[in-house]
């Protein structure tokens, strides 16, 4: 039963529940409203963005000094996010519940919440992957000076990620986009006492906002062409394949301006270069960004969009797909090599994100909403896992460099043997689920190469050989982390249960997850994410090409081999044990193909050396001028005023106070209190009226 407060506001709801479509390979799906489940979703929304502020004011004085509101925050909508889940599986929901909030003349402000197979695949990574992120962060942050204040930006974050993904509509995306980014920028920033941090999230910040001015210009266009901010006022013009509509006249720019918004969150190259730095917040802020939050946005933005751009005809996005799909390509397979050439682990993985970011987008450009959209379900419990098992490490040793480890599954053995499920799963090994998410869209990105497609059969060869790269720098950090003799100075330890436990949650989910969405097999991944409003076209594996499994697999195996005959031998000195050199290559690698030099020497140092001398002159002479004036002015007007105070307005007052002093004294001696002396007074006063009485 809804409450009488519910029943009240649900007259001024917007609700919509429309049925699915059929488009490409997919059959229609029948869906529908979720009922009191789906009316309630926006708990899911708004329960974390009021616990921070809980959080901020109360924390301190809890016993756990804030993290129980955190983790039973997030184990809320772990919860609600399954219960969404388990309810979309049993009858495919789609609806969406909006509030005018105001308006900008003829465009409507909206707020509400979206509950379709996308959101709810989101509402539930974010849920259930933030529950053991947050009770692992209470182990590796125990002691932090600033616990509480950690929680709730933490909270913060995720709450950030939930608006932006229940959004119906481009500006709560947006709003929803800018708290991410914002909470991005306080975690990456937490250990502010080392600027080496500070640098890493104003870099963070200032890259991703380069990307935002294009992500609101598409908005803009997107909105004037419609006549909405809704998606799904968008989504009806191209289902309606409405030619007249000026959508279909500036639908390359719109989508291509929301495609570069979403490479900036999704660090796609060459907005790649923040999310390395990123690395400089604590590790549980890593392993939720780049599992269930931040960097999947942009995929996210593509899938909820996904019509706009598959779009057959040609009418709208469409042509803006072969450029989704080759900075997926370059992205999945250039920056993956950069993990060749670091040290510190986290790095390591940071730049795996990045590849693994640029399969996702491969995907979307290629039509694979589904193989794209499972990648980044999967993607989320391995990478998560791999985090949080560096994070492990990293506590135990006291370094993030794996010139310090070496030897460790010994004396860590539950880090060790999650690690390595994490490893299996992300290289894409069968059975594990990177296998059945990142095969697949290898196998998307064939099937668009046999259909005539030149870009698709580039983008599949780089695919191919991404898997080869991610098998070779993932086995160069197992071998240099957990094999060999222990090189750091520390007492390595295994990490308590409260950061253990979520390891084995966690690998459990890297290693069956992929089992819900096996090609050929009436597995319920698909039909849970093709619950949409609109028909979601997609290319779709049907059946398992054991071709491309064995190339794929041979790949894989070249690159586990390869890594284990260069880095398994153990060395006495980290220069011996990383001897290994690919003449070019490497410095290349190390400069980073010397895209951050030409930002900061081609862009920021020249752009920003006359602009701060220009903004340096107007501080000095306008606004100090400005200041200065006014304080002289105003110190001269102080010494008029107190002239005026000291000599006038003083003047007067002691001048009646003196007159008035010197009549009392006058007075007082009359005024005696002798009664002889008044008696006296009062005669002679007689004899004077008398007096002058008779002469006048």
């Amino acid at each position: 039963m809804v409450p009488a407060f519910v029943s009240t506001l649900l007259p001024i709801l917007a609700f919509v529940a429309e049925e699915g479509g059929e488009g490409g390979h997919e059959a229609a799906v029948q869906v529908g409203n979720g009922g009191a489940l789906a009316q309630w979703a926006w708990l899911i929304v708004v329960v974390p963005l009021v616990v921070p502020f809980l959080i901020v004011f109360f924390g301190k004085k809890l016993p756990f000094k804030g993290w129980e509101l955190a983790v039973g925050t997030m184990g809320f909508i772990g919860a609600y996010g399954t219960a969404l889940l388990l309810a979309n599986a049993s009858s495919p929901i789609a609806t969406e519940f909006t509030l005018e909030v105001g308006r900008i003349g003829s465009f409507a402000i909206e707020w509400g919440w979206v509950v379709d197979g996308l959101s709810i695949m989101m509402y539930f990574l974010v849920g259930v992957v933030g529950f053991f992120v947050f009770v692992y962060a209470k182990g590796y942050m125990e002691g932090d000076i600033r616990f509480t204040w950690f929680f709730a930006a933490f909270t913060l974050f995720a709450g950030g990620m939930l608006v932006l993904v229940s959004a119906p509509n481009l500006i709560q995306l947006i709003v929803g986009w800018e708290m991410v980014g914002l909470a991005s920028y306080l975690l990456i920033g937490h250990y502010w006492e080392d600027y080496a941090n500070v640098d890493a999230g104003n870099k963070a910040f200032m890259t991703n906002k380069v990307a935002d001015a294009a992500l609101f210009i598409g908005a803009i266009i997107m909105a004037l062409s419609v006549g909405s901010f809704s998606f799904a006022d968008m989504l009806a013009v191209v289902t309606a394949q409405d030619a007249s509509s000026p959508l279909a006249t500036f639908g390359f720019w719109a989508g291509l301006m929301l495609f570069i918004g979403a490479m900036g969150k999704s660090a796609q190259f060459p907005f790649h270069v923040w999310l390395p730095d990123a690395m400089a917040g604590p590790t549980p802020v890593s392993a939720l960004m780049h599992a269930a939050t931040m960097v999947t946005a942009g995929v996210y933005l593509l899938g909820r969009v996904f019509p706009f751009y598959l779009d057959p005809a040609g009418l709208f996005g469409g042509q803006v797909r072969v450029i989704i799909m080759v900075i997926g390509g370059i992205t999945l397979l250039f920056m993956g090599l950069l993990a060749f050439v670091q040290d510190d682990i986290k790095k390591v993985l940071a730049y795996s994100t990045v590849s693994q970011l640029g399969y996702m987008v491969a995907a979307m450009g290629a039509g694979a909403y589904t193989a794209g959209l499972f990648h980044l379900f999967t993607h989320a419990f391995f990478k998560s896992l791999l985090f949080l098992g560096a994070g492990s490490v990293i506590h135990a040793v006291h370094s993030n460099n794996m010139s310090d480890m070496g030897g460790l599954r010994k004396r860590m053995p539950y880090t060790y043997a999650t690690f390595v499920i994490g490893t299996l799963a992300l290289i894409g090994l069968f059975p594990f689920a990177g296998f059945w998410s990142k095969d697949e869209i290898i196998a998307s990105l064939y099937e668009v190469g046999i259909e005539g497609s030149g870009t698709g059969w580039f983008v599949f060869a780089l695919a191919v050989a991404g898997s080869f790269v991610t098998a070779f720098y993932m086995g160069r950090a197992v071998f240099l982390t957990f094999f060999g003799e222990y090189k750091g100075h520390a007492q390595p330890h295994e990490s308590s249960r409260v950061m253990t436990y979520p390891l084995i949650g966690l690998a459990a989910f890297a290693a069956l997850a992929g089992l819900l969405n096996m090609p050929g097999i009436a597995t319920p991944f698909t039909s849970w994410l093709a619950a949409r409003r609109f028909p979601m076209g997609d290319v779709h594996a049907q059946s398992i090409n054991w071709g491309l499994v064995g190339l794929v697999t041979a790949m894989l195996a070249l690159g586990v081999f390869l890594a284990y005959r260069i880095f398994f031998p153990d060395r006495v000195t980290q220069a011996e044990r990383d001897r290994f050199e690919i003449p070019v290559l490497y410095p290349l690698l190390r400069h980073k193909y010397y895209i951050d030099d030409l930002y900061m020497d081609g862009i920021v140092r020249p752009t920003m050396g006359p602009l701060a001398g220009a903004v340096l002159w107007v501080d000095m002479w306008i606004v100090d001028g400005i200041v200065n004036g006014a304080g002289v002015v105003a110190r001269g007007l102080a010494k008029l005023v107190r002239w005026f105070d000291n000599r006038g307005v003083d003047g007067i007052f002691n001048g009646a106070a003196a007159a008035t002093g010197g009549s009392g004294s006058v007075l007082r001696l009359f005024f005696t209190g002798k009664v002889q002396q008044y008696a006296a007074l009062s005669f002679a006063g007689v004899v004077l009226l008398a007096v002058l009485f008779i002469i006048f």
